[in-house]
């Protein structure tokens, strides 16, 4: 099933994650994700493609399956390849999903901030090693 084309954006992140039934959960409660689709493996145990609606857009993911030389999950205390960005509507969603995530697990990296750029900012890295960042203009 591909994402409906109301929902494709230009770029749409597909996640590897350790334990992708424990991170659509994380995303459902930290960052307000809506699970559209769930494909398991062969194994029964395995993701093997999930789609979520996140802030207006399709977030991919699955479990590593290092048999099919698939991409390999992060590990949660070594440096993340790739950050996700979240550009929220107001500086307020920076704060609540900051903290919500925290609750669920997350690690803050920095912020919440007032950025030099003129947003709210928070960066911080999911109990699964991915780095998340959220940005709201402050102008408006």
């Amino acid at each position: 099933m591909m994402p409906s084309a109301a929902k494709v954006s230009g770029i749409s992140p597909y996640l590897t994650v350790a334990d992708a039934a424990a991170a659509i959960g994380f995303y459902r409660e930290a960052l307000g994700a809506e699970e559209r689709f769930r494909q398991m493996a062969q194994d029964g145990k395995r993701i093997l493609h999930a789609e979520l609606d996140l802030n207006g857009a399709i977030l991919m993911l699955s479990d590593p399956f290092p048999e099919f030389a698939h991409a390999a999950a992060p590990q949660p205390d070594q440096p993340a390849a790739v950050t996700i960005t979240l550009n929220l509507v107001s500086p307020g969603q920076v704060d609540r999903l900051t903290a919500n995530a925290v609750r669920h697990g997350a690690k803050i990296e920095m912020g919440p901030l007032d950025g030099f750029w003129g947003a709210r900012f928070a960066a911080f890295r999911d109990p699964f090693g991915h780095r998340w960042m959220l940005n709201a203009d402050r102008s408006g």
